[in-house]
């Protein structure tokens, strides 16, 4: 079926975030004695939700957060957003080629997707089409945000396709019954492909794929 409508996951697909964010993270909990490695914490976090990735911290150290644990985390994030993130290489060039409607599908909350996105100056492309799991309180790899997406865009599941870089992310659109094509490293192929994306890797290949 023709694509009508693709769908963007945030965080490490419009935005060069990943790094970044779990830096922030791994520096965070080292102040509480859980010493991680930045490969480890990417590995471990990449597209989960801030409670999962909290019950993994607390797990690993044998003890409860506080709990202002996660609104002093997503302060000293946004603080190393504005400072530091920058668009995944790539993106603003194939989004120039990209001829179909586009929206974000973010397991983040609203205001750290516009935040990722301002300060890339990628808002205006996407202002008004930002939807996050906060806002139906489900999560990936349910395919509940996808399918509230293409809801609200008027558009069979079928018919869309989603670009994402975490399994959890593959799982929830593949659920859906979309067509997804995994963003990754060399190295992480094998993962996304057994969960059922078509895997590339560099942003510049992304709107001759779309239109395959």
């Amino acid at each position: 079926m023709q694509t009508e409508l693709i769908i963007f996951d945030c965080d490490g697909v419009l935005v060069d975030s990943e790094k970044l964010g779990n830096r922030v993270l791994v520096e965070f909990v080292a102040e509480f004695g859980l010493a991680m490695k930045l490969e480890e914490a990417i590995l471990l976090f990449k597209g989960c939700k801030m409670a999962d990735c909290v019950a993994v911290i607390e797990q690993k150290l044998g003890k409860k957060m506080p709990q202002d644990f996660v609104t002093q985390l997503r302060t000293r994030t946004a603080e190393a957003f504005e400072r530091e993130l920058r668009p995944v290489e790539g993106i603003e060039a194939a989004l120039d080629k990209i001829n179909l409607p586009i929206c974000v599908a973010s397991s983040g909350p609203p205001e750290k997707i516009k935040l990722a996105l301002r300060v890339t100056n990628l808002l205006p492309r996407f202002e008004g089409r930002i939807f996050s799991s906060y806002k139906i309180q489900s999560w990936k790899p349910a395919p509940d945000l996808f399918l509230y997406v293409a809801k609200n865009m008027g558009v069979q599941p079928a018919s869309c396709t989603v670009v994402e870089d975490s399994v959890l992310g593959v799982r929830a659109g593949v659920a859906a019954g979309m067509r997804v094509f995994g963003y990754t490293e060399q190295s992480q192929t094998a993962l996304l492909e057994a969960s059922g994306a078509r895997v590339f890797y560099s942003m510049y290949q992304l709107p001759s794929l779309l239109y395959y």
